[in-house]
């Protein structure tokens, strides 16, 4: 089953945690000094929140499989849609280990799809050079456009 991805760049993460809190009806799944994540059913969305240098905002949108089947499958659609995009195996970024796939849509947006298989106890740090923008763009980021995903824990 897929689950839409939401990461959001936030100046003040407490306040944020408050407002999406109060919004989703629900305390993050995840809590890190610099993250937060909601894994909510309805809507089925896995939505992110972080302070890691990136501007706030929407920083990147995606999608969540639950197998490396579903991935190969969005992945091919993701790559049909774009045509390019770039593979990540074993990435290790946002306190989670997954394999992804990153693309834009044509006006620039970063589009990931992941499948994530395993938790870190760190933030972790993607290697940029498979994001699909400038890696100078990205080199202050982890989870910036193109550059991060593996945003749940393992199925």
């Amino acid at each position: 089953m897929k689950r839409l991805h939401v990461h959001v760049g936030v100046t003040d993460l407490d306040r944020s945690v408050r407002f999406y809190s109060v919004l989703f009806g629900a305390a993050p799944t995840v809590q890190k000094p610099d993250y937060a994540k909601w894994l909510l059913e309805d809507p089925r969305v896995n939505f992110a929140v972080s302070r890691r240098g990136h501007a706030p905002g929407i920083n990147h949108l995606g999608i969540q499989v639950d197998s490396r089947e579903e991935l190969d499958d969005i992945a091919d659609r993701l790559r049909a849609a774009a045509e390019t995009a770039n593979v990540q195996e074993a990435a290790s970024c946002c306190y989670a280990r997954s394999h992804k796939t990153w693309s834009e849509d044509p006006s620039g947006v970063s589009w990931e799809t992941f499948h994530t298989y395993g938790d870190t106890t760190d933030y972790g740090d993607d290697d940029p050079a498979h994001a699909p923008r400038a890696a100078a763009a990205l080199a202050s980021t982890c989870c910036g456009p193109g550059v991060c995903g593996g945003d749940a824990p393992a199925p």
